[in-house]
């Protein structure tokens, strides 16, 4: 395998995901000439592109520049979202070039730093964006690889040529994190998911437990109290546990209350009590995924005065509990939820959020597996609203698969009204009554596209009142 030194130039096949944008920003920052394709422009594409990276829309091997037609120093990077035969790919492979995954690369990075690696079904973007804002804020410092774009920073990418540590998003899908070895790792959730690749619950399960073993000698596994990771220890590795309010927990909240629509509490630690702690964002899911990217902080060496002064200025990540309209009688938030645990937990912290509220959901599913598995599990926590409008499935590296729609859910959800709508008539289709609503977008695929259109729509009806 090409060893990072003797890299000159970097071509990525899918720039413009969460995850490849980030190393194409790691690998212009160090001065390569750094260029890729993506199939459709998008607001990634579009900061990339301003940062002088080149984005291409033609999967054509025509649109490779002669500076990286050189197989010795070229390194290609694919996302495994992008299918195998893809033109360049395949250009690629045929001239002998070394082509890495996305994981590949990632731990080629992270084995020449102290890798703190965030990993779970549902939690890991927001745990990970929060730990390197934790770290960032302290005199420990972090470079860090993110799977959602930072408010605090506007970006996906940290970097810090002076700190030993890299704060990074360990991806189960097609046990990419396998390629990890972290020196700090936290797994938040190990529900089933991704069953086109494992196949069972069980096998997610074991998946997350060779991670759990990938964990360095003295290094520290932190664990949300009451997860199924089995033979995951290692004599050698500190286990802890986080928990929301558990005190069998290592580290747990107490004294929680509500102030201003953010939330307060004391972290009980092993070590004592840190109390006067003030989240920056809404939502008691992220009071949980707090404490635990504050024990990753703690175990590295940040203070606890950091992390106060850090935690309440933090400011999110885009989708996820995105709040875009805040009014007395309407509140509007998108959401990057597309598994049924992480539609619970979010539907869960706004009833907690907004008592008396009436909820009217839009959901996206993503991918036709995901929706054939999980279509009871969708169709249980959707029913968690008051009314739900579901738009068409989004394939991303799919084909449609015969009786899979929108409609597998639909038909399951008794409890309240369900409607289908498109893209070009959901902003009008949301017309809140007189009584008080939440608004809530959630879904993985393009969703994210209707958001200013939504808000726009939304703020308008607001101004009416």
């Amino acid at each position: 395998m090409m060893q990072v030194e003797e890299v000159k130039q970097v071509w990525l096949v899918g720039i413009g995901g969460i995850g490849m944008s980030a190393l194409a920003r790691y690998f212009h920052r160090e001065g390569k000439p750094v260029a890729g394709y993506d199939r459709r422009p998008s607001g990634v594409t579009e900061a990339l592109e301003s940062e002088g990276i080149s984005v291409f829309f033609d999967s054509s091997p025509d649109c490779i520049a002669p500076v990286f037609r050189a197989p010795r120093h070229t390194l290609v990077i694919y996302t495994p979202a992008v299918e195998q035969e893809q033109d360049q790919l395949v250009w690629f492979r045929k001239q002998g070039f070394e082509v890495l995954k996305r994981a590949q690369v990632l731990g080629m990075l992270s084995a020449r730093k102290e890798a703190v690696c965030i990993a779970g079904t549902h939690g890991k973007t927001t745990i990970s964006t929060l730990t390197a804002h934790l770290f960032r804020q302290s005199k420990v410092g972090c470079t860090a690889f993110l799977g959602g774009i930072s408010k605090n920073y506007r970006s996906n990418f940290l970097w810090d040529e002076q700190s030993p540590y890299v704060v990074l998003e360990a991806d189960e899908f097609d046990r990419s994190f396998l390629w990890l070895s972290p020196s700090l790792a936290l797994i938040s959730a190990v529900d089933a998911d991704h069953l086109d690749i494992y196949g069972s619950h069980q096998e997610v399960e074991k998946a997350f437990a060779a991670f759990a073993r990938r964990v360095k000698p003295n290094g520290v596994l932190v664990m949300k109290q009451g997860l199924r990771v089995q033979d995951g220890g290692k004599t050698d590795v500190k286990v802890l546990t986080y928990a929301l309010e558990d005190a069998s927990a290592d580290y747990y909240a107490v004294e929680l209350s509500l102030e201003d629509g953010l939330y307060c509490f004391s972290l009980q630690t092993p070590g004592g009590l840190i109390p006067d702690l003030k989240m920056g964002i809404p939502g008691l899911l992220n009071v949980e995924n707090a404490i635990g990217a504050m024990a990753l902080a703690l175990n590295a060496g940040v203070e606890a005065e950091e992390i106060r002064a850090a935690l309440s200025d933090f400011k999110g990540i885009a989708r996820r509990f995105d709040l875009h309209v805040s009014s007395p009688g309407l509140v509007y938030i998108d959401d990057y939820a597309h598994h049924p645990e992480e539609i619970r937990a979010t539907l869960s912290s706004v009833r907690a959020l907004y008592p008396g509220f009436r909820l009217c959901g839009v959901f996206q599913p993503h991918l036709y597996t995901r929706t054939r598995d999980f279509a009871e599990g969708f169709a249980e926590s959707l029913a968690l609203l008051d009314e739900l409008f579901l738009m068409d499935i989004y394939p991303a590296r799919e084909l449609p698969l015969p009786g899979v729609s929108a409609q597998t859910i639909g038909e399951l959800i008794r409890e309240v009204p369900v409607g289908y709508v498109g893209p070009e008539d959901l902003p009008e289709a949301l017309q809140p009554g007189a009584q008080p609503t939440v608004v809530l977008t959630m879904g993985a695929g393009d969703i994210d596209r209707l958001v200013p259109r939504i808000a726009k729509h939304l703020s308008r009806l607001v101004s009416l009142k």
